[in-house]
């Protein structure tokens, strides 16, 4: 573990958060506002070098690397975090792909290994940090679905369950611990611009059928243009600010319309 500078007061201050998927895309663009506001922060993820270049820009946060579906990996995570004061937030930003091809072609290694990450690495975040939440009275999570997650897909659709079961596992966290002071949300982005987007494109097969695959995405939108990962981020960090104390079990589409 490595710990930067001081952070700067905001809307987080004093407020101790995990990010998971924290080394790049969502989970950093998230964690850098967080940091930029006060919040004291761990950054989980598996890549290493790219949770140091998340940590250069969130001041006073500390590193833990580790594997999303690993319930050890997250007890330290959460420990770490108890170093650093009561934690109050929760980004689950960690997930893949998967799959791009029918069902009936999905072989069982990749749905395990897609459900794994997309939806038990984000269970396994929120039963870590749960109960110190519940102790506390007070807790704000938000969990990362896909505009996938709300409408049936034909280019992913593995992917698409996968999501589709995040959104309904935190509306039940919302229903059952709204009286308790927790608030649970999840975001569903539709393309943005990462690099899981691009990677999307290229599953496609070659240059041509990549850049077919983008302009079919692109035109499904109404607004002509991919997302930014900082209009996610500033979602994200709306949602778990206590802005939005009265907004819980929402499964809000960013998409700049594709599902209206």
């Amino acid at each position: 573990m490595r710990v930067a500078q001081e952070t700067a007061a905001g809307r987080f201050a004093n407020q101790t958060g995990l990010v998971t998927g924290a080394a790049s895309g969502l989970g950093r663009a998230t964690a850098i506002g967080l940091a930029r506001e006060g919040a004291r922060l761990v950054l989980f993820d598996r890549d290493e070098a790219g949770l140091r270049q998340t940590q250069a820009a969130c001041a006073g946060a500390i590193t833990v690397v580790g594997d999303v579906t690993s319930a050890a990996d997250h007890a330290r995570a959460a420990e770490a975090a108890a170093g650093l004061g009561t934690i109050s937030l929760l980004a689950t930003a960690a997930g893949i792909l998967g799959p791009t091809k029918p069902l009936a072609e999905v072989q069982e290694a990749e749905w395990d290994q897609l459900f794994d990450i997309n939806v038990k690495g984000t269970w396994l975040a929120i039963r870590a940090v749960l109960p110190v939440m519940l102790a506390a009275g007070r807790g704000a999570i938000v969990t990362f679905s896909s505009g996938a997650g709300l409408a049936g897909n034909t280019t992913f659709p593995a992917y698409s369950a996968s999501k589709g079961a995040v959104v309904l596992l935190t509306r039940s966290l919302a229903a059952s611990h709204a009286g308790q002071g927790i608030r649970a949300n999840t975001i569903c982005p539709g393309p943005i611009e990462t690099p899981m987007l691009r990677g999307t494109f290229a599953a496609a097969g070659d240059e041509a059928a990549a850049a077919e695959r983008e302009a079919i995405f692109r035109a499904r939108n109404p607004m002509g243009r991919f997302g930014t990962a900082q209009e996610i981020a500033d979602t994200a960090l709306f949602l778990l600010s206590d802005t939005a104390s009265y907004i819980n079990g929402v499964a809000l589409p960013v998409d700049g319309g594709r599902l209206a």
